[in-house]
């Protein structure tokens, strides 16, 4: 059956391009002839009646902006059949027929529960981590990394003028993408990622190498959810100075990664899956997230989608390590 009313919400952490699909989902929610309501601050406004009815000029000039107009928060609230069962009442009380969320894994988790409970619900795929299943790229991915490459390059003019090593920690969670991309694409002597265990040894190694080939610099990208993380590796090599032949400093880029504004491929994955997800909601699909897949637009069940993490190919990790030569 057709909606007459389309929620909105962002949840999780923010990505750029959030207010490109959100965006698109209010105007193409209205060309399909559906009402669209946005909900402030995800699953928490569900939860709390945070509603506000959106019309296309209540969405202009959002499009160059980072973050989400709609803000997010978290709501352990929500993890609880109680703050499920409100949710649901504060759907009906408004009038809400179907729901599209934009969020990455934690988020589609809740996207399937409220599936499973009747709200027709269409996912949309967004987090910086680049690790949702049912997608090869999501929301967000690509301003993070052009920022963390950007700093890359900040940080080898300094290291280079000081004849310095540097530990350069990223972004991506349990997630080994950002991390990886970023050295590659920065010129990274090496990686340390979750997936992959070295131990700080074949680190220090590394920056030895880099000395010895009479490299003025050599750089480390750590993935925060790495095992051997900046601070584990900053302390080996404090006792182990006399090997790196560099002196070495240590750079976490935390949240830098998350703001700014939104790249070209961000806004315009945001706009095509935020749009499709309304196309294919007012059209009577539901129950899937809305991804792309060898630069296709394509859909996932949430039931494959939720508990499940993209697996990373870290075969690059080989062409790091030569291109690092």
């Amino acid at each position: 059956m057709k909606p007459r009313r389309i929620g909105v919400l962002t949840s999780g952490g923010d990505a750029a391009g959030m207010n490109a699909a959100i965006r698109a989902v209010v105007r193409m929610g209205i060309d399909q002839g559906c009402e669209v309501v946005g909900i402030r601050q995800g699953y928490r406004g569900l939860v709390e009646g945070m509603f506000r009815p959106l019309r296309a000029r209540d969405v202009g000039g959002i499009l160059q902006h980072g973050g989400t107009m709609l803000g997010s928060a978290r709501c352990p609230e929500f993890r609880e059949e109680a703050g499920q069962r409100k949710a649901l009442d504060n759907l009906a009380a408004q009038g809400i027929d179907a729901l599209v969320v934009i969020g990455g894994n934690g988020s589609q988790t809740g996207s399937w529960a409220l599936e499973q409970l009747g709200v027709p619900v269409m996912g949309v795929a967004s987090t910086i981590d680049n690790d949702l299943y049912g997608s090869d790229i999501t929301i967000g991915v690509d301003t993070a990394l052009n920022i963390a490459v950007e700093a890359i390059d900040r940080i080898r003019t300094t290291a280079s003028s000081h004849n310095r090593a540097f530990l350069v920690e990223v972004m991506g969670r349990d997630c080994g993408y950002l991390a990886m991309m970023t050295a590659l694409a920065g010129g990274a002597e090496a990686v340390a990622i979750p997936e992959v265990d070295h131990d700080p040894d074949w680190f220090a190694d590394a920056i030895a190498s880099a000395y010895k080939r009479n490299k003025t610099h050599a750089l480390i990208v750590v993935a925060e959810g790495a095992r051997h993380n900046a601070e584990c590796l900053m302390r080996h090599f404090r006792d182990n100075r006399q090997r790196l032949g560099f002196d070495v400093r240590a750079t976490t880029l935390g949240h830098v990664q998350r703001g700014g504004i939104p790249s070209v491929q961000d806004r315009l994955l945001g706009a095509r899956l935020g749009a499709e997800a309304a196309r294919l909601l007012a059209n009577g699909t539901h129950g899937a997230l809305v991804g792309m897949k060898g630069g296709q637009l394509t859909t996932t069940p949430l039931d494959d989608v939720q508990g499940r993490a993209r697996p990373l190919d870290t075969e690059l990790l080989e062409l790091a390590r030569v291109l690092a030569r």
